[in-house]
This record gives C-alpha cells, sequence and structure tokens, in this order.
C-alpha cells in the first residue's frame, strides 16, 4: 500500500471487508482455517489474506443454496426486488470505498473503477425492475376444446464462475437476475479479485437478502472445488465468464448432468475504420474499446483494421493519444493505466509485441514494460502488422493496438471474420448502406456502430462462436435463469 494518510483510508477499506466464506448467511472460516494472500498488482505487495475454501466448503455452499431455494422460489417478487433496490442504493452510496477497494486488488485507475461501480450497481436496479415482469400467456388451443397455459419458473440453485477483470460487474451481471428470477447461487469469484465479491455479499446481506440465497467460496483451486458442484445434481445451471479453453472444460463437466450453461468467452474483437470515418470520432472510440480496463477485456478492440487511404493518420494520432497516458498505479493522480493484473499478462503482451516486430511491424509508440516493480507495460501501437501474426490471432488482454490495412468493404468484413471468435466488433463510417451492409456482415453478438462501448445493463451481452453463448443484461439476461413450464387444459 502507499504511505501517508492515503496508506490510512487503504488499509480502512481493506479491513472493512469481510474475509471469510459466506455460507448460509453466516461468515466462517475456511475448512482447515486455510486462507491465500491477495496481491495489489502495481507493487507485488500482499493486500490481505481471504479464506481458501476446500471442496467440502463447496458442498456446503451449494446444500445451503439447495436448502434456501423453496423459501426464495416462493417469495413474493416485489420483495427479491426489493432487496436488489436496496442493495442498488448501498453500492451507490458506497461508490468511493468500493472503487478503491477494486483499484488496490485489480490495478485499473480509480476513475474506471468508478465507472465500474456504477456499472455494477446499474444490474442490480435494472433486475429489481425485471423481478416484477416475469410472465407467461394463456391461449386458447388451436381446436377450439381446450387452453395453453405457460409459465416461467426459476431454474434452481446456481453456480457462478467470476473473472478478476471486472471483479464487481461481472458478479451483479449474474446474482441481480438470479436473485430476480428466484434463483439461488453459490459464487466463486478469481483468486486475484475476491475483495469485490466479499464486498457485494456483505451488502446484499445488509439490504435483507436472507442466508442460503447468495453463498461466496473463495479458493486457489478452483478446479478442484468446483467440479464437485457441476456434478452435484442438486446445481441447475452453470454461468462462467473467462477463458474460452477454461469454458470448454466447464461445458464438457457440465454434461454429464446436462446442466444448463451460460459461457460469456474469450473475443478477438475487430476495430473497422473505413475511408469515410468520422476519425475524431473514431480515435476516441478507439480509445474507449481498447484502453477500457488496460485493455484487460473481452470486449477490447484486438485488431485495429483500417482502410488504407486514411491508416496513416488514424495510426499517427492513436500514437500520439496512447504515448500520452499516464502509466501508474491506480491510486495516483492523473493515471490513466493501471498495471496488468500479474507477471504472466506482462509476458504474454511481450511475447505478443515481440512475434509481430519480427515480422516487420513498426513501433509507433510503447512496445515495453515499464518500471521494474509492478506489472505495469507502456501502452503501444504497431502499424503494418503481418496478418499472420499473433497478436492478429490470440487475445492480448492489455495496452496494445495492433493495425493492418484494407482495400474494400468485403475484404474488411471478411478479415474480421477470420476467427474462432465473435463477441464484439466496431465499426466506423458515416455511409448508412455501408453500415447496414457491416452489420448484417459481422459474425459477432454484438457490434458497436460509431461507438467504442457496448456495455449497457438493458443489453443483451453475448456472442457467438467459440466466444460463448447465452446473454447477460437486458430481459435476455433474466430469461437464463428461467424454465417455461405449458401446461395442456382440458376445457369442455
Amino acid at each position: 500500500m502507499s504511505s501517508g494518510p492515503d496508506a490510512s483510508r487503504e488499509a480502512a477499506v481493506v479491513d472493512g471487508v469481510p474475509k471469510q466464506l459466506y455460507i448460509g448467511g453466516t461468515w466462517r472460516d475456511a475448512g482447515g482455517g486455510g486462507t491465500l494472500d491477495v496481491d495489489d498488482p502495481s507493487t507485488g505487495d500482499v493486500l490481505c489474506a481471504v479464506a481458501d475454501g476446500t471442496v467440502a466448503d463447496g458442498d456446503a455452499a451449494l446444500a445451503a443454496a439447495h436448502a434456501a431455494f423453496p423459501g426464495w422460489r416462493d417469495t413474493a417478487p416485489r420483495e427479491r426486488g426489493e432487496v436488489l433496490r436496496r442493495a442498488f442504493e448501498l453500492m451507490t452510496e458506497r461508490t468511493d470505498d468500493l472503487a478503491l477497494l477494486m483499484t488496490l486488488e485489480m490495478g485499473k485507475p480509480l476513475e474506471e473503477s468508478r465507472g465500474e461501480i456504477a456499472y455494477a450497481a446499474a444490474f442490480l436496479r435494472w433486475y429489481a425492475e425485471e423481478a416484477v415482469r416475469i410472465d407467461g400467456r394463456f391461449t386458447t388451443s388451436e381446436n377450439g376444446k381446450g387452453r395453453i397455459l405457460t409459465m416461467r419458473r426459476p431454474v434452481g440453485p446456481c453456480v457462478f464462475i467470476t473473472p478478476w477483470n471486472f471483479p464487481m460487474a461481472m458478479g451483479t451481471r449474474k446474482v441481480g437476475p438470479a436473485i430476480a428470477a428466484g434463483c439461488t447461487m453459490v459464487v466463486k469469484p478469481a483468486q486475484q479479485t475476491p475483495l469485490s465479491m466479499l464486498a457485494l455479499a456483505a451488502i446484499l446481506e445488509e439490504a435483507g437478502l436472507p442466508g442460503g440465497v447468495c453463498n461466496v467460496v473463495t479458493t486457489h483451486s478452483t478446479a478442484e472445488v468446483m467440479a464437485p458442484l457441476i456434478a452435484d445434481p442438486r446445481a441447475r445451471k452453470l454461468s462462467f465468464t473467462g477463458s474460452t479453453p477454461i469454458g470448454k472444460k466447464l461445458i464438457e463437466q457440465s454434461a454429464e448432468q446436462v446442466l444448463r450453461v451460460s459461457m460469456e468467452l474469450g473475443g478477438n474483437a475487430p476495430f473497422l475504420v473505413f475511408e469515410d470515418a468520422d476519425l475524431d470520432a473514431a480515435i476516441e472510440g478507439a480509445l474507449l474499446a481498447k484502453m477500457r480496463n488496460i485493455g484487460e477485456a473481452c470486449t477490447s478492440a484486438n485488431r485495429f483494421l483500417v482502410h488504407e487511404a486514411v491508416a496513416d493518420d488514424f495510426a499517427r494520432r492513436l500514437a500520439h493519444e496512447l504515448g500520452s497516458m499516464k502509466v501508474g498505479r491506480g491510486t495516483e493522480e492523473g493515471v490513466r493505466v493501471g498495471p496488468l493484473i500479474d507477471e504472466a499478462a506482462v509476458d504474454k503482451v511481450t511475447e505478443l509485441v515481440g512475434d509481430a516486430v519480427d515480422r516487420g511491424a513498426q513501433v509507433l509508440t510503447g512496445g515495453e514494460r515499464v518500471g521494474d516493480r509492478g506489472h505495469f507495460y507502456a501502452p503501444t501501437v504497431l502499424a503494418g502488422v503481418d496478418p499472420d501474426a499473433r497478436v492478429n490471432h490470440e487475445e492480448i488482454f492489455g495496452p496494445v493496438a495492433p493495425i493492418t490495412t484494407f482495400s474494400s468493404d468485403d475484404e474488411a468484413i471478411e478479415r474480421a471474420n477470420d476467427t474462432e471468435y465473435g463477441l464484439v466488433a466496431y465499426a466506423y463510417t458515416r455511409d448508412l448502406a455501408r453500415a447496414f451492409k457491416v452489420m448484417e456482415g459481422l459474425d459477432t453478438g454484438m457490434i458497436g456502430l460509431n461507438q467504442g462501448l457496448v456495455s449497457n445493463a438493458g443489453a443483451p451481452f453475448g456472442g457467438v462462436k467459440q466466444s460463448g453463448f447465452g446473454r447477460e443484461g437486458g430481459p435476455e439476461g433474466l430469461g437464463e435463469y428461467l424454465e417455461t413450464r405449458y401446461v395442456a387444459m382440458n376445457v369442455p
């Protein structure tokens, strides 16, 4: 932590978060008393230690969720919504402390952390309102001799595995609709960033959520602790946000009991800039799409495909903007680029940049790590990148913008789709006909048209191909936690 008055506040914020497991409405130590350290990625120092859950702890959490389900399922929708509304208000009131907590454990600048808290809270508010809008239908059979009744019921106890890059928002994006629908859950946050989820659990408890509805198990051994839950018939849904390779393993495990699954996996987002684009707007959107969360986002612009007529101008301007960004600890004044999550992330970015340079790419700015303490990498722009370079095919998860050129609309769309991923794409053009051609031609679950940010609590977030399936956010996100029941009524 830092020194002086700031250190006292940082310590107070960390100390104010429960460090135990939250199971059945009780904060308790891990079986055997084990703990795991939480590091500050800007320094490598240990912030604190939290409970290191065991297989038995995971089983206890699922048992609590299973026991709480009938009562929560039958709780009035308005009451479920009111819990979420109160949690939204508490989270909003505590934005500054929650943002500082997130910056300490994850690294992103405070301004971005405040933005994530607002985004995370928005899911609680959205689903507080959606809880009372769960409906069905009643119709007459086509032969007129009976009636068709459909109703929507909560799927049951859920298992959630959340990532480190958006430690609060990826929690509320799952927890919010599950609570609204009447489901119970076991949440396993990433071991790098467990504090935000523990803080959320404490807020939900304060907001009146009954014990057992939301259970949180922190552990360093995700596979060992979660595999038995995925195989347990008491669990009825699995939702995972993370890498595609791990998602594939979880899908395979879930097949044994035909577990309902939602997967939000990796991305390789193309950022298309056509020759008629408003370059001021494109640069502004590129900064959002690339540098949000230090580039550590599945929605991050991974490949910049720029028309050859404007590529040099775009690259020069983007390099100027990224090169002027201050790199440092997220708590420092004026910092816009914090550390990557760990040393492995720095190594991966270094490898990708090195491969691109070896293939002829030109480094316009950055291209190297920053400092000898913490996990910092300079914002980087690469021009003239070989289409076959690894950086165009692997998820970067860092502040690197590789630029390649195209000469026609068809070439741009073809190259944008030349990936196994299909989460999001961005496109900049002022031609309406071209915009529709691009929107209809891109093979992704989401598109940012003339804007570099697609995340919205009221919109369905998710991808196609190896970026996963299922949607989070909006009415579609609530539907992921509801089963449809059909009743055939004999009406003489």
